[in-house]
């Protein structure tokens, strides 16, 4: 499949993304760009070229996440409104209790270089005191860690593990 018959991935993102923050009991918000054509939104909301719409079902009738548009009814201000955009418009998603979320790349832009998406070699953790895997000393700003006169000595057991504790 070329490059031109490829489905976009946003609308499905969008819809993903409204999904779990629904399901989470967040409340899902999107950026717009105001200046493409086909925003048809409050204009008096408008800032920068941009309104922040939240698309949670408490807020919105109708909600339609589509392929192309997205749509809905809602009031401003008390004032009931049809609002319609193209999903191209739309610039992030996030929840506004958490701030998470995800930015799109304004439409037509292409994706990132392939550097900045090629695996890093991960760095060794470095301790307050302690020699860093580059060959200096860790640059923390902590004295070098010495241990007292109670601390027991342990041989080396060769490569320490790492356990994540959440």
């Amino acid at each position: 499949m070329s490059d031109d018959q490829r489905l976009p991935r946003r609308p499905y993102l969008l819809r993903a993304m409204h999904q779990w923050m629904s399901d989470a009991g967040m409340t899902p918000h999107v950026l717009v760009d105001t200046y493409l054509q086909g925003v048809d939104v409050p204009k008096a909301h408008v800032r920068d070229g941009r309104i922040v719409l939240n698309l949670s079902l408490m807020a919105t009738r109708h909600l339609d996440l589509g392929n192309e548009t997205i749509s809905f009814e809602a009031r401003f201000s008390g004032v009931p409104r049809v609002v319609r955009f193209p999903v191209a418009a739309v610039l992030s998603i996030y929840a506004r209790e958490s701030g998470e979320g995800m930015v799109f790349p304004p439409e037509g832009e292409l994706a990132p270089p392939a550097d900045l998406l090629a695996p890093r070699t991960p760095q060794a953790p470095t301790v307050p005191g302690t020699t860093s895997a580059h060959g200096g000393i860790a640059p923390t700003g902590y004295p070098p860690a010495s241990p007292g006169p109670s601390a027991p000595t342990s041989p080396v057991r060769g490569r320490p593990n790492l356990t994540v504790v959440k």
